[in-house]
């Protein structure tokens, strides 16, 4: 199969298309053939070494925290979904960006939801999900979102509305309506976040470039400021939270059924070839892409094992 593989830690130019081995589901995984895989700040993180501790490289060392998809096969033990089944991933391990990838989380894809709304809410999903969790933000509280307007910022901001939290989000000034439309309060985030705020009661960095010691002090120590990607945050005791196996599944079954039900509303999203990951991700961090990206597999949207279905018909 192709996959966009990172020969190693640096610049995007270290993505490279390649041929690598079909990986094989093992018991109670399946394997993908994938439609779409998203693109997250993380992954620019990962690929540019600053959480080579967090995610040592592997061999092939292939990025991508989730997917969406059709059922190419499954492993023993697997009984709730079967090969056509269309379904989104879940990828704690990484390797979306591939025509195949072996996951061990997965939720049906409802019809009511789009491929790209299904491919670009498994990993922002699950990670604003168990944040808020951790932060154990209730009614009544103030949660102030770093990144509010980004994939994860954009689910956080919605569950924690709809909880009675009081959320104020940093974000660009052409996101300010949209963002006060999901019942925040949005705030410039590039002006001092000591000048648009006093105090709070957590923090929530999703955006991993943020003045995360300021965020300390408004929230009146670390205990209560989580970030996703920032490798900065440890060093002031901010937890730099990653995927807990138990919670994924939960987590994913109740976003993509608040989807389902139009319940969750995501960003638009931009779809590139999975060809050009390196552009996108050089396009991302130099500020000339600001919506989230997802990776095609083919230029059809279709994944391997649609098009093989579609060669055969057609040679018929």
């Amino acid at each position: 199969m192709r996959a966009v593989v990172m020969s190693g830690y640096g610049r995007p130019d270290v993505l490279n298309m390649s041929e690598v081995d079909l990986p094989e589901p093992g018991d109670g995984q399946i394997r993908l053939a994938v439609r779409l895989a998203g693109v997250g700040p993380t992954d620019l993180a990962i690929r540019g070494g600053h959480l080579r501790h967090a995610f040592p490289m592997t061999d092939p060392a292939i990025l991508g925290f989730e997917a969406a998809g059709v059922v190419d096969a499954v492993g023993p033990g697997v009984d709730d979904v079967a090969p056509g089944d269309e379904v989104a991933a879940s990828l704690p391990g990484l390797g979306g960006y591939a025509e195949y990838v072996v996951a061990d989380y997965w939720v049906r894809k409802p019809e009511a939801v789009s491929w790209a709304d299904a491919a670009a809410v498994p990993a922002s999903g699950e990670a604003a999900v168990r944040v808020l969790r951790l932060l154990g933000v209730t009614a009544g509280e103030t949660l102030l979102i770093l990144g509010g307007a980004g994939a994860v910022g954009t689910i956080a901001t919605q569950l924690a509305v709809a909880a009675g939290v009081t959320v104020i989000s940093a974000v660009r000034e052409q996101d300010f309506a949209v963002t006060g439309q999901w019942g925040a309060t949005p705030i410039d985030y590039t002006r001092p976040l000591g000048d648009s705020v006093t105090a709070v009661d957590a923090v929530f960095d999703a955006a991993g470039r943020s003045d995360l010691g300021t965020a300390v002090h408004l929230a009146g120590g670390p205990e209560r400021v989580i970030t996703l990607s920032d490798p900065r945050g440890p060093q002031i005791g901010v937890t730099l939270s990653s995927s807990v196996p138990g919670g994924i599944r939960p987590a994913l079954s109740e976003v993509m059924t608040r989807l389902g039900e139009q319940r969750l509303t995501l960003r638009p999203h931009t779809v590139r070839p999975l060809t050009e990951a390196a552009a996108v991700h050089a396009g991302l961090e130099s500020g000339a892409l600001h919506t989230k990206v997802l990776l095609a597999t083919s230029k059809t949207g279709r994944t391997p094992l649609e098009a093989l279905r579609s060669t055969d018909r057609e040679g018929r």
